[in-house]
């Protein structure tokens, strides 16, 4: 397919000036003159610069990969539909989408971006994050950076040890269980071509853990109900997590919370710094 630059650009430009600050979390100060974004907000939550974003809206540059338009679809917050036609418009044939295809929907990242003060992430069904809030990142580190297999947490626990020591080691016998347990759940029902599948028999290949684990057939690891994390700088944090599901898309967004005036409570604070209101 050949690029529509003149469509794209178009299509950009009224994405752009529909969006108000307050639909992505900016503030809309008082001498603002743009109808909706500017080009440069709009480009802070796509991940890129903004002369290359100015480009695609002139109807420049080269033509932008599949990966580029889906973090435009992400920072535009578009619709699944909104998301193929942007893909059609700059020369990209739409994937068969499964349940973690397509961008996450606006509604829950306008979620994600109200819990400015909150560790927060949303996160497929196989545990690849997604986006994070500013608390969450500071919690956990940036969960966005990994590529291949390694984007999932339940590859990660696997086959890469650092992944562990987030987690207080006495739950890490539930969590590989409940890992394991998970990923068998999602090949029921996505099928044996899914990329759990694929995840999976990559799995089998690489850790002995998990062979024995698999082998076990175990799908009924409960939840950990209290996640205790290990923070390099604060120690152990006690939180309870909340999940939000998006059906549509089966992104989770998953909120962390410690009880009021606890310990944890005020190690939070403290990873939060100036962001949180005294």
């Amino acid at each position: 397919m050949a690029i529509d630059r003149v469509g794209l650009a178009e299509f950009l430009r009224q994405r752009r000036e529909s969006l108000q600050p307050e639909n992505v979390g900016l503030p809309r100060g008082r001498r603002r003159r743009t109808s909706g974004l500017r080009r440069e907000e709009v480009a802070t939550l796509c991940h890129m610069s903004a002369d290359y974003y100015a480009r695609l809206e002139r109807g420049r540059g080269h033509q932008p990969s599949k990966l580029m338009i889906t973090a435009i679809a992400q920072g535009l917050r578009l619709t699944s539909a909104e998301h193929d036609h942007l893909l059609r418009l700059a020369g990209h044939n739409p994937p068969a989408r499964d349940a973690d295809g397509g961008p996450i929907t606006p509604g829950l990242l306008g979620i994600l971006d109200s819990l400015k003060d909150t560790p927060a992430e949303i996160v497929t069904e196989l545990g690849e994050t997604l986006r994070q809030s500013p608390l969450g990142t500071a919690l956990t580190g940036d969960r966005t950076r990994y590529t291949g297999p390694a984007r999932s947490i339940g590859f990660r626990w696997f086959t890469d040890p650092t992944a562990r020591q987030l987690y207080h080691p006495d739950d890490h016998p539930l969590l590989t269980r409940r890992f394991t347990a998970s990923l068998r759940q999602v090949i029921a029902l996505r099928g044996p071509d899914s990329r759990a599948a694929q995840l999976a028999d990559l799995l089998l290949g690489r850790s002995e853990e998990f062979r024995e684990v698999w082998n076990s057939h175990d799908v009924s690891a409960p939840p950990v109900a209290v996640k205790r994390f290990v923070h390099p700088e604060v120690g152990i944090l006690e939180l309870t997590c909340q999940t939000l599901l998006d059906p549509d898309r089966s992104h989770r967004l998953l909120v962390f919370a410690a009880a009021p005036r606890s310990e944890s409570y005020e190690k939070l604070r403290q990873l939060a710094g100036p962001r949180t209101p005294r």
